[in-house]
């Protein structure tokens, strides 16, 4: 095992149930598929990363997807809000033993290997490492000790999600990497080269 873990959640990819904001602009079907490319995105983008690698799924584990089991251990999402998902995720890594635990969604065109890594290393110096989302959340949280509070009274998918947080941390030591596109709505889409086939 090693100590450093990536935790990414994910939505199981059905149609009607994901990218629900977007799908009233462009429909069910296309809205799939770009939550698919972006799911392919996010595994490009973390299967040559040097961390033993979680993926968490809402509903139920898909044996058979683009989740190479020999490469990512395979989760289901505890029941609750995102924050009791995402606390009880880290909770489950540090209890396992590992030292710098790092989460993602999978809902970013702009997400590269080489920022991950980077959080990683900000978490030899320092203990949370924050990747701000345009829209006022954040897309990664990296963390060498779980943290309840950071977790609990959140206006989750809102424009309020990172300022609470960092309130949250007034006393820690906090780096923030650079902010990026997270895909909501089809205005986040256009900014992306993502295009719509």
């Amino acid at each position: 095992m090693k100590t450093k873990a990536l935790i990414i959640f994910t939505r199981n990819p059905e149609l009607g149930k994901v990218k629900t904001r977007l799908a009233k602009t462009i429909g069910d079907e296309k809205a799939l598929q770009v939550y698919k490319d972006l799911l392919q995105h996010t595994m490009e983008q973390t299967q040559n990363l040097d961390c033993d690698k979680y993926v968490f799924y809402d509903t139920i584990v898909i044996e058979n997807d683009i989740w190479n089991p020999n490469d990512y251990h395979k989760k289901v999402q505890v029941s609750g809000d995102l924050g009791t998902k995402m606390h009880a995720a880290f909770e489950l890594l540090f209890d396992l033993g590992y030292q710098k635990c790092i989460i993602i969604g999978s809902d970013l065109f702009d997400l590269k290997t080489a920022i991950i890594r980077q959080a990683f290393e900000d978490l030899d110096k320092i203990e949370t490492v924050i990747g701000p989302a345009e829209d006022g959340g954040y897309y990664l949280l990296g963390l060498k000790k779980n943290n309840k509070l950071i977790f609990q009274n959140k206006d989750w998918g809102t424009s309020s999600v990172l300022e609470s947080t960092l309130k949250d941390l007034e006393k820690n030591q906090v780096h923030l990497l650079e902010t990026l596109n997270d895909i909501d709505t089809i205005d986040d889409l256009e900014k992306s080269n993502y295009i719509l086939k």
